[in-house]
């Protein structure tokens, strides 16, 4: 079993279309780790939607290709359309983040995904469910990640904050 770990977002139908992902997570995956959802400003994109953020944890013994796969299929599911432009508003927005320790490409899979370390709204919430937690490449934690990320927020110009939300009858937030 491989910890899995994805980033969740959603700038159409935010609430609806999250909990419609965690919803199918549960079911094919069991017990879900799920961080607080952030509210953020869309980064590169002329649609000014906000997106709800989020990253979830679970254990999978699939293969890369197969979780990608199941992923996109989940987002053709709700709406998303796979001939979209790369920053245009979506219904649902699922990326691998981290398959278990895997560098490299995995079923042309890079791993672990970029965004981690670039995104604030990716960093921030796997630094919550991770914090001592050492990145594949870098091996420096998560929880030092984000404090440095966090420093440069006024260079980045991310901005983003927590929101109520809830699912299973949770308020995570």
């Amino acid at each position: 079993m491989a910890l899995v770990s994805v980033s969740i977002g959603s700038n159409i139908d935010r609430e609806r279309h999250i909990r419609r992902c965690l919803d199918a997570l549960h079911a094919e995956f069991g017990t879900l780790r799920v961080s607080r959802v952030l509210e953020s400003e869309p980064v590169g994109f002329e649609d000014g939607r906000n997106f709800y953020n989020l990253v979830v944890l679970f254990e999978s013994r699939w293969t890369v290709g197969e979780l990608q796969a199941w992923c996109k299929r989940l987002e053709l599911a709700n709406g998303r359309r796979p001939d979209s432009p790369k920053f245009s508003p979506r219904t649902l927005d699922i990326d691998l983040l981290t398959v278990g320790g895997l560098t490299g490409v995995h079923d042309g899979v890079p791993l672990p995904r970029d965004e981690i370390t670039q995104h604030a709204f990716v960093l921030q919430p796997l630094a919550e469910l991770l914090p001592d937690t050492p990145h594949p490449l870098s091996g420096r934690v998560y929880g030092d990640l984000w404090a440095d990320l966090r420093a440069d927020f006024d260079a980045t110009g991310q901005r983003l904050w927590p929101v109520d939300f809830v699912w299973q009858g949770r308020t995570m937030g």
